[in-house]
């Protein structure tokens, strides 16, 4: 199992959009973390989560079309989402 940042849901979606972010390189990142203390601590206490088993990653992979897949990655302050924020 792993914890994915997403984005906000609107009411009534069901559908999961996972956040992927630009690497410096120019290429498209997954960031997964191995517990949620470490998504808190990471991402902070605004950031929108889901947990799902690690099979599941290919098929973000396939529909997404995501490079790489970081795990724990701290994400600076200045790049974590805020109130309301998407």
């Amino acid at each position: 199992m792993v914890y994915v940042p997403c984005s906000l849901l609107a009411a009534g979606d069901d559908s999961l959009t996972v956040d992927l972010r630009p690497t410096l390189d120019g290429r498209l990142a997954l960031l997964v973390y191995s517990a949620l203390d470490r998504l808190v601590s990471c991402c902070g206490d605004k950031q929108p989560w889901a947990v799902m088993p690690t099979v599941n990653l290919e098929k973000i992979r396939t529909e997404t079309n995501f490079e790489l897949l970081l795990l724990d990655v701290e994400i600076p302050v200045e790049f974590r989402r805020r109130d309301g924020e998407q």
